[in-house]
């Protein structure tokens, strides 16, 4: 059996640079779905706005907990122990909200988790990105790509990330029997949402990944020659 693999980065994975085998730097996932238009997260914002609340302060203490509750569940699986002194009461408290809804999916669906790799960083030398997969194991004797997020609701730009993730994987000759995003809440009344992913639903969306992919470099061209 693989060994565990643990690749946890405490830097937030936007700003996480990939290297291909001849060195040049290669955008990640996460950099080049930045260029799709994100209508939930505007509205989102706008409510924030609509409350008083700094909607940047708002996710940077939100995304703290999320990386949190990740490297909580991490441990759980078999990763890294979480730093104890990085985070305050508050944080740990809201994190482990995630943590039990985690629980709470193992229990209700039965799965019985085996660590294959945690954080595990890749590139795709066919596409030229790279990304970070959360966790690659097996669940009740499969392979399976699963992505852990922290988010209120699953999202499409979601599906496009693990998509991309599951190409990385296959083209770095990993096996790969299935993919599923899997969201647990960071508040008592969130719970979780265990979205499989099948296999037209992620052509389509490495389809649009691949569009994203395009759309992003082209960008960067026609910003280079303008500036």
């Amino acid at each position: 059996m693989a060994t565990v693999e643990t690749k946890i980065r405490r830097k937030s994975r936007t700003h996480q640079k990939y290297k291909a085998k001849d060195g040049a730097t290669v955008p990640g996932v996460t950099t080049i779905l930045g260029v799709l238009n994100k209508p939930a997260l505007v509205k989102w914002a706008n409510g924030l706005g609509l409350q008083g609340i700094d909607s940047t302060t708002y996710v940077d203490e939100t995304a703290r907990i999320g990386t949190l509750a990740h490297e909580m569940i991490q441990e759980y699986l078999g990763g890294p122990f979480w730093d104890r002194e990085a985070f305050d009461a508050q944080q740990i408290d809201a994190a482990e909200n995630a943590v039990l809804s985690f629980y709470e999916w193992e229990r209700q669906t039965g799965a019985k988790m085996k660590t294959h790799a945690i954080e595990l960083q890749l590139v795709s030398e066919s596409y030229r990105y790279g990304g970070t997969v959360d966790w690659l194991g097996e669940i009740d004797g499969a392979l399976w790509l699963v992505d852990i997020k922290t988010s209120k609701a699953l999202y499409p730009e979601h599906v496009y990330q693990v998509a991309a993730y599951h190409q990385m994987l296959i083209e770095n000759g990993y096996q790969v029997d299935g993919v599923r995003l899997l969201r647990v809440g960071r508040s008592e009344d969130e719970g979780f949402d265990d979205h499989v992913i099948d296999t037209p639903e992620r052509c389509m969306a490495w389809d649009v990944f691949k569009a994203a992919l395009e759309l992003y470099r082209k960008k960067n061209e026609y910003e280079r020659r303008s500036a």
